[in-house]
């Protein structure tokens, strides 16, 4: 078996191979580390077969659906999962053949509806159902604390004591623990009878993820996350640095249109000399009255930089190819110490 680790603060994503075959499967992918699975893969000689969810994630966002189109191989999830993208749909006791490694679901809901664990050889994934010193919440959209006492004391505290365990979460640097030491050590697993367990998950007071809407829309869906938009957008729009609008204001060398798409208030507050105002909300309803010359060279400005990234592109798609954007907004624009003009517009 070839096995890698790929943590992203206290998410872990789990790359599982066969030397013979090359074939791989990779389990609870982030979206944030696409290359460096590929990276992974490629330094062991792999191929990968399955993108795997152990269930749908709330806390940070799924890579399985991104990787799925680039690689093209099929996202498996639980029968549960609403996601519409899943290729796969799993149910307990069924297996993925990956090479000579089977990898075996079992059904454990109660942090999620969809939750299951996966057994392969000597461990066992257990997504967010069974945690090192913890398990998953149940509180979060189809969480049920009756359902995760039942999977955990009536399924995956049953199988060999010695299998190692490997969560989707851990906070602590832990590489991983096993059936035997959580059974003994962790103080969840203390409260066996199921009232008594409920009450205990039920009274956690556990503060939201912080993306939980997003991140459930995007895993739920297949839709996009704000930052995949803004990753797509700065990868086809050019960039100009804060010195060389300075120089071009000040040598007025060429035409260039400094197009400002923030509101107006914070136009009206303080914005670069000569800018004109077309809020990002309006833009494709005004640019055909407001910039006239599709072929003009459009500077593309906003507070930080990343609305004006999304409108270079929108621009940039209408045809008007001349469009690039500010790098770092007008808040390091204004801490570069650069004049700024207030008032409205002339």
């Amino acid at each position: 078996m070839i096995f890698e680790t790929v943590a992203t603060g206290g998410c872990r994503s789990y790359v599982i191979g066969c030397e013979d075959s090359c074939a791989a499967a990779l389990i609870d992918p982030e979206l944030s580390q696409i290359d460096r699975y590929i990276a992974l893969t490629a330094k062991h000689g792999l191929r990968i077969r399955y993108l795997i969810d152990t269930h749908t994630h709330a806390d940070h966002f799924s890579a399985t659906q991104q990787l799925a189109r680039r690689l093209d191989v099929p996202v498996v999830m639980h029968r549960a999962s609403p996601a519409p993208f899943v290729d796969l749909r799993l149910q307990g006791g069924e297996l993925l053949v990956v090479g000579r490694l089977r990898l075996q679901a079992m059904h454990t809901p109660g942090h999620t509806r969809d939750s299951m664990c996966l057994c392969v050889e000597d461990r066992v994934f257990t997504g967010d159902t069974l945690l090192i010193g913890a398990t998953g919440r149940t509180d979060l959209p189809s969480g049920d604390a009756a359902e995760l006492h039942a999977s955990l004391f009536e399924g995956l505290l049953k199988l060999d004591p010695a299998l190692k365990v490997y969560p989707a979460h851990e906070y602590k640097g832990r590489s991983h623990s096993t059936i035997g030491q959580e059974l003994a050590d962790n103080p969840r697993l203390q409260k066996r009878d199921a009232g008594a367990f409920i009450e205990m998950m039920q009274n956690l007071n556990l503060t939201m993820p912080t993306h939980i809407t997003e991140a459930l829309r995007t895993n739920m869906s297949g839709g996009k996350t704000v930052a995949q938009m803004l990753a797509e957008a700065a990868a086809n729009v050019p960039f100009m640095s804060l010195l060389e609008l300075k120089n071009c204001l000040e040598s007025r060398k060429g035409e260039l249109t400094v197009l400002d798409v923030r509101e107006r208030d914070a136009y009206e507050a303080g914005h670069i000399p000569g800018a004109q105002l077309l809020p990002r909300g309006q833009l494709e309803l005004r640019v055909n009255e407001e910039l006239t010359n599709p072929t003009s060279r459009i500077l593309v400005c906003c507070e930080f930089g990343r609305v004006s990234t999304l409108a270079t592109a929108t621009l940039r798609q209408m045809g008007f190819t001349g469009a690039v954007a500010l790098d770092g907004g007008i808040k390091a624009w204004r801490e570069a110490g650069y004049p700024l003009q207030s008032g409205k517009q002339p």
